[in-house]
């Protein structure tokens, strides 16, 4: 049994990367009553209708999270959202920091206010390792979209609706990966441009990535930032799995990018806990009831989990195996 079945669901940015595995998973492990699919691209709305096929329990909302008014008619009736509608490109948002201020901050105020509105009965937000410790336009407007998320319990606190946010870091197949990339310049017989050949990320699956916000779903009372523990992995590494007889040249790191990505900052934790697949970072302040799960333990003061001090690693032929590559 899962919490989503019989319910009803909307999925913002559902015709992103996040939101297609999003879709296939619930549709095929859960029994929901209706999807709503919201998202602003008519192309890419259509192409997926055309790839889930005539699925009685999807609806199509074409809409923008910065029209409030289109997001409340769009939740009229719905129990859970899944917020994973945001502009994301770091080196973007540097040259365009109004834009992604009005989708990723105002669009998520936007969200919040909807979804009190129409009773929704719980709401997750898709964050980024780059909300930790912002550098970037990108990461800063994230971190805003987190807290604005958090204290959204506070207005709500008289309503039925929970909010909480789910972070994780670089994903495995998602659009703009890096992988496809080298895949193809591999094969054109081209040097492979890297950034810095010192840099580590955090990776994780779609797979991963959807089934952490299912358990989510289930887990949360509201107010939680929900990590999962996932393993790092080298740049090198990923250029040794993917084109082990490419080439490389180092470009330098881009406007805003870090050389190593934090999901849990060191001030952060004093208020976090350590659970079997995840650290959860607690609110500062929960006048809604929280109370702390009792299967966790705090972590050690000054703890930070960050993408080169991490204790899981991939290997290049467990990275290999995750993308399917074969010899």
């Amino acid at each position: 049994m899962s919490v989503l079945d019989g319910s009803s669901i909307l999925i913002t940015g559902g015709t992103g990367s996040f939101g297609k595995a999003f879709l296939r998973d619930v549709l095929a492990e859960t029994t929901p009553a209706r999807v709503v699919v919201f998202s602003r691209d008519e192309l890419k709305q259509y192409e997926l209708r055309r790839e889930l096929g005539d699925d009685p329990r999807l609806r199509w909302f074409i809409g923008d999270i910065r029209d409030r008014h289109r997001l409340t008619r769009a939740m009229h009736g719905i129990d859970f959202v899944v917020h994973a509608a945001a502009l994301k490109q770091v080196d973007t948002a540097e040259y365009n920091p109004s834009e992604f201020i009005a989708t990723n901050i105002t669009g998520s105020q936007h969200v919040v206010d909807a979804a009190i509105e129409a009773g929704v009965q719980k709401v997750i937000a898709l964050s980024t390792d780059k909300a930790s410790s912002p550098i970037n336009l990108y990461g800063a407007t994230k971190l805003v979209a987190d807290k604005l998320f958090i204290s959204a319990n506070h207005y709500a606190a008289g309503h039925p609706t929970r909010f909480a946010v789910v972070r994780y870091g670089n994903v495995m197949g998602s659009r703009g990966s890096v992988v496809p990339l080298f895949r193809r310049l591999a094969a054109e017989g081209r040097s492979l441009p890297i950034t810095d050949k010192r840099m580590t990320r955090f990776w994780i699956t779609l797979e991963q990535a959807v089934r952490f916000v299912l358990d989510s779903f289930e887990q949360m009372q509201g107010g939680e930032l929900f990590v999962p523990r996932i393993p790092s992995m080298r740049i090198l590494d990923l250029v040794e799995a993917v084109a082990p007889e490419a080439t490389t040249h180092e470009i330098g790191i881009r406007p805003g990018e870090k050389l190593h990505e934090e999901m849990i900052a060191p001030d952060d934790s004093r208020r976090t806990l350590r659970a079997a697949d995840r650290f959860i970072v607690q609110p500062t302040i929960a006048t809604w009831g929280y109370q702390p799960p009792s299967d966790c333990e705090p972590v050690p003061d000054g703890f930070a989990y960050q993408s080169d001090s991490n204790d899981l690693w991939l290997t290049p032929d467990q990275m290999r195996e995750m993308l399917g590559i074969t010899a």
